[in-house]
């Protein structure tokens, strides 16, 4: 069936929706794109020294974001999918702006790291080109981060995220708006100390085709080609003209740069300078636009969860293979948790969905930590998984997988500072019955010897009185959790039937 997916990029410059339409052809689904809006934000520049974002540019994002919102209105969640990247990252005040912000747009907002990210643009990108054997170099320079990545076909070989961009370096270096060579050159150098950590690496690999994606690299091409620097495309000896022209004019003058818009002539210098410091570093000779980035990306991301090629189990299963997980172990535990999980009284929506889909994936990694050490391994995994680049998973998705996994052993107390939401509390006491039944590492081949029961904050699990008799143990470590949960306010009590 056709139906319509949306994807919300709010980026360090720019925000942006597109909505697409999902067409199937000969069994392959194709997105169309029926509607696109895009606003400047600049919400890097209301970015100050301690990196907290200004009221002014929370203001021009929540207002944004409405406009989006009534767009949306009548959408699924399931077909939405916000991502916030660079500047949402560092920001010290997001913990208050994403609540605005969400609110604002109607729908959940994912802070997404700087691999996912790349991961996102390079998806985007790819299913917007023509299919090819070639190995395939992507630059994206957003507002606060600049993307990196080599893939082939629709696997990234390389991907790497950059801490520089077209608003903060234009800040940095410019910001009067003065552009003379001292200032040009001292950009210039900083930029190509960001790609020198990168391009042995990546010439070592090698490409075919170069595309440069979103405002800066398509400014860029509108302006080298109608203003007679560049043939077709991007490339060295256009960068070069036009650096010369800015130096020579001292600042950015719209009218002698055709095909320059207004938000963008804000941010020129520092994209030109991060742009040609790419050229020169990494031995690009020409550079093709590249369309759909990071919102394609998402929309096809989107479309791989609904149908059942979501991203995020392959990284699961990456995972399990890196560490050496027992998958038998795992199996018994997952299995378990979600018999558990189905008993819960949770309304049924998009939170219990991904509830349901967290508590798998945790099952299946709980053991990650033991391929670091035995000692503590829960507190080891839930590093990793808090840590660890997973392509698919937000920074949200990966701090609940976290948290499942440092509290699923031991004590929950450690928790209470994270504040989980009853949902969350209920979800881990699903994931520690399931691990503390399968300690055997056995079967239970006679079904779930324990029922569970919640209402509110009252917790009931019956058990028959033969079993606790015939397993000592598993009593023992059941009465211990009744406790455990009295520190986290739930009424914990076990009943012999």
């Amino acid at each position: 069936m056709d139906h319509l997916l949306a994807a919300v990029d709010l980026g360090s410059n720019s925000f942006r929706l597109s909505i697409g339409r999902v067409v199937q052809l000969d069994g392959k689904a194709q997105i169309y794109a029926v509607d696109r809006l895009k606003e400047s934000v600049r919400l890097a520049a209301g970015l100050d020294a301690d990196k907290i974002i200004c009221e002014e540019a929370i203001e021009r994002a929540i207002t944004v974001l409405k406009r989006f919102g009534e767009r949306l209105s009548g959408f699924h969640p399931n077909r939405v999918r916000a991502v916030a990247t660079n500047t949402f990252r560092i920001a010290r005040n997001v913990g208050d702006i994403l609540p605005r912000a969400e609110a604002a747009l109607g729908f959940p907002i994912e802070v997404i790291a700087g691999q996912e990210e790349a991961r996102l643009i390079f998806s985007g990108i790819t299913n917007e080109l023509p299919p090819s054997p070639n190995r395939r170099l992507m630059i994206d320079i957003g507002g606060g981060s600049t993307e990196v990545i080599i893939g082939k076909g629709f696997e990234p070989i390389h991907m790497s995220s950059l801490y520089m961009g077209c608003v903060s370096y234009t800040r940095q270096f410019f910001p009067d708006g003065h552009i003379t060579q001292a200032r040009m050159e001292r950009a210039l150098l900083a930029a190509r100390r960001e790609f020198e950590g990168i391009s042995k690496q990546y010439r070592k690999t090698g490409w075919q085709e170069a595309y440069g994606s979103s405002g800066t690299a398509k400014g860029l091409i509108a302006v080298l080609q109608e203003g007679g620097m560049s043939k077709k495309g991007i490339t060295l000896e256009g960068l070069e003209l036009l650096k010369a022209k800015l130096i020579r004019d001292g600042k950015v003058i719209m009218k002698e740069l055709p095909g320059l818009k207004h938000d963008r002539s804000l941010v020129l210098a520092g994209g030109l300078a991060i742009m040609l410091a790419a050229f020169q570093e990494l031995k690009i000779k020409v550079m093709a636009p590249g369309e759909g980035a990071l919102r394609m990306g998402v929309l096809y991301d989107i479309l791989g969860r609904d149908s059942d090629h979501d991203k995020r189990d392959e990284t699961v299963r990456q995972f399990i293979k890196r560490h050496h997980i027992d998958t038998r172990q795992s199996e018994r535990v997952k299995r378990i948790a979600l018999q558990f999980f189905s008993q819960l009284d949770l309304s049924d929506d998009v939170e219990k969905e991904d509830l349901q889909r967290t508590l798998g994936w945790a099952s299946d990694l709980h053991e990650v930590g033991i391929s670091i050490a035995h000692a503590e391994y829960h507190k080891h995994g839930a590093y990793i998984l808090q840590h660890a680049d997973m392509p698919g998973f937000s920074n949200d998705d990966q701090s609940l997988l976290a948290l499942l996994v440092l509290g699923h052993h031991g004590k929950i107390n450690k928790l209470s500072l994270l504040e989980p939401t009853r949902g969350k509390w209920l979800t881990l006491l699903c994931l520690r019955l399931a691990v503390l039944l399968c300690r055997r590492r056995e079967d239970h081949k006679a079904g779930l010897p324990i029922t569970l029961e919640v209402n509110g904050r009252k917790i009931t699990l019956k058990a028959a009185k033969a079993w606790l008799e015939a397993h000592p143990l598993s009593e023992f470590s059941l009465q211990a959790e009744t406790a455990e949960w009295a520190k986290a306010g739930f009424e914990f009590t076990l009943v012999e039937t």
